[in-house]
């Protein structure tokens, strides 16, 4: 077998992480991709967004999930929203998105990118 052995990532340990640094940050957010890189067409990004943080509409990748780690968020796309809790996995729909926190929350965003 060729190759380095898989990174384990804690997530409990990298959500208080996140919390931490977003609560040092002016944008009151925090990100670390936990899987893939910047040419990898699996993606996975940890967020951590403070309460009332959003991130701005914004156009949607090709085909992508939010899975909520802790907190609250609401997702908001094109005349409809969804109220997300701990635990909760949803596909985010392909049209233009914003993501609001309820509550301190962090998200893991796995995104698959078209080659």
């Amino acid at each position: 077998m060729t190759g380095s052995a898989p990174t384990r990532t804690n997530l409990e340990e990298l959500q208080t992480k996140l919390l931490a640094e977003a609560r040092e940050s002016s944008s009151r957010r925090a990100a670390e991709t936990v899987y893939g890189g910047r040419d990898a067409v699996l993606r996975q990004t940890a967020m951590a967004l403070l309460e009332e943080a959003e991130l701005p509409e914004h156009d949607s990748p090709p085909e992508a999930t939010l899975q909520v780690l802790g907190g609250h968020l609401r997702l908001t796309g094109q005349g409809r929203s969804w109220e997300l809790a701990v635990g909760d996995l949803i596909p985010i729909p392909p049209e233009r998105h914003s993501v609001l926190a309820r509550e301190d929350s962090v998200f893991l965003l796995t995104v698959r990118r078209s080659v």
